[in-house]
């Protein structure tokens, strides 16, 4: 990410949870986060984080919550960055879904963003070993179609997959960046691919470039969502 920055420089960047092994031991934080991502920190880049089912074990994330490098506003949360707005969502099974859901749809409801972007830890359609999230598909999905959102991102799966757009919504599993695991491809898979990774996000007014990039900074998968005019 660090050699990816000093050829395309970027000042944000999400963490789509399970941000300290194993436990979500606070004390870890300088191990897996400030010292990894110092060259990306010193230079000025944004971290925003959401809990990942490991994050929960410890006081239940609460400390990261709270850890002022990760930018929580909460356990859910929303920011604007010139034309994204993006909404942070606690995926776990013990989360407040019902408060968290009304609390969506209200500020997806009055958003005014072009680009909206959700992003949590779990994954919704998945090629991996978790495969797909009915329970998501049954309560999520039908919000983020109401409201247009273009792009929800997670982890969970340790495997990169991005989907065609299902009902006009792209989902982007990014969770490669420390272990990989097996991944198949479905009817809904655009790519898939097994390999340490992050992903890049290039905003336009009419289209996001999506890149999946490996440890070797190739780009091995690149696609792209489009604005829908209404």
């Amino acid at each position: 990410m660090t050699r990816y920055h000093s050829q395309n420089e970027f000042d944000l960047a999400l963490l789509a949870g399970d941000n300290i092994y194993n436990d979500g031991e606070i004390e870890k934080i300088n191990a897996v986060f400030e010292r990894p991502y110092q060259p990306l920190l010193k230079q000025g880049v944004k971290f925003h984080a959401c809990l990942g089912n490991h994050d929960i074990r410890t006081d239940n994330g609460n400390p990261q919550v709270l850890y002022s490098g990760f930018n929580m506003q909460g356990r859910y949360y929303t920011f604007r960055r010139d034309p994204v707005q993006f909404f942070a969502l606690d995926t776990n099974s013990n989360a407040d879904w019902k408060t968290q859901l009304i609390w969506l749809e209200q500020e997806l409801s009055r958003s005014n963003a072009p680009w909206k972007v959700v992003f949590g830890h779990h994954q919704i359609y998945s090629s991996g070993r978790y495969g797909i999230n009915q329970n998501l598909i049954k309560t999520l999905t039908p919000i983020l179609q109401k409201y247009g959102v273009q792009l929800y991102i997670n982890g969970h799966d340790h495997n990169y997959e991005r989907t065609r757009s299902i009902n006009g919504t792209t989902y982007l599993i990014c969770g490669a960046g420390a272990g990989v695991r097996p991944v198949d491809r479905s009817i809904w898979t655009a790519h898939s691919a097994s390999q340490l990774s992050f992903a890049a996000f290039d905003v336009y007014s009419d289209r996001i470039v999506i890149s999946g990039i490996g440890t070797d900074n190739h780009v091995f998968d690149q696609g792209i969502v489009q604005l829908k005019i209404t």
